[in-house]
């Protein structure tokens, strides 16, 4: 990056002070007061010239009375001259007082003072004197009147001189604003050319040299004021110019691989959408996840699990890239025995480096040998959140050192979100069809105990009237009769044990969580109506089953119960349950058995039934007997279920 000078080093190490608007604002200051005090002045004299000539006016009035008194004097008019002797003395008064309102007042310099205070002694002589009610001579009056004029006329004559020196000022006043206001347009143009238009012109050169291709061009900042500050930013704007279109290049390639790995990450996270949206099975979706998200952050292997709330544990799901002996191993893990398999309290997207610890355990105590010995050097564990419940996690496998960056955090934990939001959805489905069929098989038991259920409960009361009245009969029934009514009964027993059986099995629904207390639930109800013991072995840890696949193995269960209830004369039944690496459920008798080497006829509804529940989810049925040694029959679920939208046995 170019170095600016040194001086514009200096100015940008100490932010300029902003003295623009200050000098600005002095120099209109100063203007404004010189205005203002010019204008107080013009004012002030423009003032005392009014009341100088209100003074005047007055004094003129003042002659004019006199003149008028001695006429009436020399009339003997004695109510004119009262009258005039108050405006007289009214006239006088106000010249002494002054009337602001007008205005009016005398000048306050000490020659028209003076010729105030002689025309009020004069006149106080004269108004003793003629208000007395005598009749002085003519003559005497007239001279009397015309000593007043003459006094009168030498105070307004010493009033229009105080007046002409009050002119004098007014005129200088207005000559000193005058040059003031050349002198203010001067001094205001001089200072806009030197604090504003000469900073401007220099700015405006620099911009044209920028605009013309000349980065290297700089404006001399003279000054530390707003122009300065601004002239440092245009030099630091060209300095960053320059440097921006030397190194133009490596920022746009920069740039560009920046868009092309959001660009990557986008599609990753659209091919995850998409993944989620036609995944038809939990192992399909588990691993399409297992390596999309390998090959997404570039993983050596990689691990789906889902988690057992209940017992604590993770089960895997699907895993791509990890060794034989490691998947066996970590099939099953307990929560907090590895870095894999977080707890849940703890439960966050974590970086562990195996490389910096001691072979075997971490500094928190977990165990890490076997991912050592795999020659692992870093896991990258994220857990599978369903709101703020872990319902899994993705673990990925390095065998180089790995820093995860913040961009490829997010990226997991949306890849998690959306695997999450994936597998309650294929649950969601699951458990809509798993009540679509209960409400449906429901609709059936109540018809079925409406019709049938009812006619042989009718029957069975029909034929005990029946057998009663045989033997009221006269000389009572023969062997053949009873025989016959002991069959007709013992048959309506046997169908009304049937349609109550069919009941139970159209009203048995499963558990959204595990199978295992279906299982008891129906091997109770069996001990209950059969008398025969029960034992019940639930053996391994695998992946519950989906509501719709645990009906169709429930009901499979039941048909081979009812089969042991009806044929097999037994004592015991055992039923055992084997869930990984598959599914495998076995129901086996003590009983009398069969030949399971005849084929099955078109008698043998149930065992028919039971293969072709079987064939519906894909599995397979095993029915191995014989005579004397009772009877096994063996359901073998498929590794990948054919509609799983199930979680790990026990979870929720």
């Amino acid at each position: 990056m170019a170095t600016p000078p040194a001086d514009e080093g200096r100015l940008l190490a100490s932010p300029p002070r902003r003295q623009l608007a200050a000098k600005i604002g002095a120099i209109g200051c100063v203007i404004l007061l010189l205005a203002l005090s010019s204008i107080g002045v013009t004012l002030w004299v423009t003032w005392q010239l009014e009341g100088g000539a209100a003074a005047v006016n007055e004094a003129g009035r003042m002659r004019m009375r006199t003149w008028e008194l001695a006429a009436a004097l020399a009339a003997s008019d004695h109510a004119s001259v009262h009258a005039l002797l108050d405006q007289y003395d009214a006239s006088l008064q106000l010249l002494h007082e002054g009337d602001p309102a007008r205005p009016l007042a005398v000048p306050r310099d000490d020659a028209s003072r003076e010729a105030l205070a002689e025309v009020g002694r004069q006149w106080r002589g004269l108004r003793q004197e003629w208000g007395s009610g005598a009749a002085p001579a003519a003559e005497h009056i007239a001279r009397q009147a015309g000593d007043a004029v003459r006094t009168i006329d030498r105070l307004v004559l010493t009033i229009e001189q105080q007046l002409a020196r009050w002119t004098t000022l007014l005129n200088s006043a207005q000559f000193v604003v005058m040059v003031l206001a050349i002198t203010a347009a001067l001094g205001v143009l001089y200072a806009a050319q030197l604090m504003i238009f000469s900073p401007l012109a220099r700015l405006r050169e620099g911009l044209g040299r920028v605009e013309s291709g000349d980065l290297s061009a700089r404006v001399a900042v003279l000054s530390d004021d707003e122009f300065g500050a601004v002239a440092t930013g245009f030099n630091r704007m060209s300095a960053r110019l320059q440097d921006l279109y030397a190194s133009l290049e490596r920022r746009v390639r920069e740039k560009t691989l920046h868009l092309e790995a959001e660009r990557a990450r986008l599609a990753v996270l659209y091919e995850g959408a998409a993944l989620a949206a036609r995944a038809g099975t939990l192992e399909a979706l588990a691993q399409g996840f297992a390596s999309h998200t390998r090959r997404a952050l570039h993983a050596d292997a990689s691990v789906v699990r889902w988690a057992d709330e209940h017992t604590r544990r993770y089960m895997m799901l699907a895993s791509e890239g990890l060794p034989a002996q490691l998947t066996q191993d970590e099939y099953c893990l307990p929560a907090g025995d590895c870095f894999c398999g977080q707890p849940r309290e703890r439960a966050q997207t974590r970086m562990f480096a195996l490389n910096e610890l001691r072979v075997g355990v971490s500094p928190a105590g977990l165990n890490a040998k076997q991912c050592q010995r795999a020659g692992y050097a870093s896991v990258l564990s994220a857990p599978v959140k369903l709101q703020d419940r872990v319902v899994g996690e993705i673990d990925l496998f390095f065998l180089a050192p790995t820093v995860l960056g913040k961009e490829d955090r997010v990226l997991l934990d949306t890849l998690a979100s959306h695997l999450a939001g994936a597998m309650e959805g294929l649950r969601a489905d699951a458990l809509r069809r798993e009540a679509a069929v209960a409400e449906e098989r429901g609709l059936l038991a109540r018809e079925l105990h409406d019709s049938i259920a009812q006619s042989l409960s009718f029957l069975k009361i029909q034929a005990s009237l029946l057998r009663e009245e045989v033997k009221r009969a006269p000389g009572g029934a023969t062997t053949g009769v009873q025989g016959t009514l002991a069959e007709l009964d013992a048959g309506i027993k046997e169908s009304l044990s049937d349609v109550r059986e069919l009941l139970l099995h159209f009203r048995t629904r499963t558990n959204n969580e595990d199978i295992a207390p279906a299982l008891r639930t129906t091997l109770t109800k069996f001990e209950h109506q059969t008398g025969l013991q029960t034992e019940l072995d639930m053996l391994g840890e695998g992946m519950a089953l989906p509501p719709d696949i645990q009906i169709q193995v429930l009901h499979v269960i039941q048909e081979a119960l009812s089969n042991v209830r009806k044929h097999a004369r037994a004592s015991r039944v055992w039923v055992t349950v084997r869930q990984s690496p598959q599914w495998v459920i076995t129901v086996r008798d003590d009983g009398c058995g069969m030949d399971a080497t005849r084929g099955v006829d078109e008698t043998h509804v149930g065992l028919r039934i039971m293969r072709e529940r079987a064939a519906g989810i894909s599995a397979s049925l095993d029915i191995s007997a014989a005579p004397g040694q009772g009877t096994c029959v063996t359901l073998v679920l498929p590794v990948s279920l054919p509609a799983s939208a199930g979680k790990p046995a026990g979870g929720t």
